[in-house]
């Protein structure tokens, strides 16, 4: 696991990865405190999807990014650091000196297209399984979900 580059405010954005081609996460809504988006970037294309856990789509993801997508953007970049998401959504224009806001800039100087949410399911399905895992106890004992991992030891 990387550490942040800096320290994230988990209430808004509780969940950034860069999986499957695309920067993609869940954001808290501004209005509603029951209510997150799922909303995703892919890499090289910037086609970007925003939707509400229940596949309603997002009203301000209306041809460019809506804010639960520049906000999903910027825990992104304090999470790993600006030259990593640059690289991994393959931005050409990205200055050594990048922000939050000139990664987005770069994108949708593009005039990136919206995606469909296909994906919005699987990347909640992960982000409940990261809740889960949050609400463990600490402890040495196994987790039987967690042994296809190899072991050290040798099988007699």
């Amino acid at each position: 696991m990387v550490p942040s580059a800096r320290p994230r405010k988990l209430a808004k954005v509780p969940f950034v990865e860069l999986a499957d081609g695309r920067l993609q996460g869940v954001v808290s809504s501004g209005s509603d405190i029951g209510r997150v988006y799922v909303s995703s970037v892919e890499a090289g294309s910037y086609a970007f999807a925003c939707s509400t856990n229940n596949n309603r789509p997002c009203g301000g993801a209306r041809g460019w990014f809506c804010n639960h997508i520049r906000a999903l953007i910027g825990e992104a970049v304090l999470q790993y650091g600006a030259e990593r998401v640059a690289r991994y959504l393959k931005i050409e224009d990205a200055a050594e000196e990048s922000d939050a806001q000139s990664l987005t800039g770069a994108m949708t100087a593009t005039r990136p297209a919206q995606s469909d949410s296909s994906a919005a399911a699987q990347v909640f399905s992960r982000f409940l399984r990261h809740l889960a895992y949050l609400e463990l106890g600490p402890t040495t004992a196994p987790l039987p979900e967690m042994q296809w991992f190899p072991t050290t030891r040798a099988v007699a």
